[in-house]
């Protein structure tokens, strides 16, 4: 357990968090796998929050990371998982719009 400190508190808010792709499906594999690793650890790295250990499943991934108290949890998610499908899928859409126009 370490605590982090601002200016009059002292905190350790760590969560463990599992985000599921839609119906559960079997999608996170091979490169897919390595890609959406990268892009969560950059995400993180980014928004300057601390990544304790992580997994990436086939059907979901598990992550646990510090958040501070300033942070909404919530807000948190919706930014991982909002920025990591546009950031995995735009490539995928574009050579499709390449392909087919």
């Amino acid at each position: 357990m370490q605590e982090e400190s601002s200016a009059h508190t002292k905190w350790d808010c760590t969560y463990h968090i599992v985000f599921i792709p839609k119906y559960r499906r079997k999608v996170l594999y091979g490169e897919c796998r390595a890609e959406i690793r990268d892009v969560i650890k950059w995400l993180l790295e980014m928004y300057k929050l601390e990544l304790v250990e992580g997994s990436v499943c086939v059907d979901h991934i598990h992550i646990s990371i510090r958040i501070p108290p300033k942070y909404a949890v919530s807000k948190v998610m919706g930014l991982l998982k909002g920025k990591s499908a546009m950031m995995v899928l735009f490539p995928l859409v574009m050579t499709m719009y390449l392909t087919f126009s």
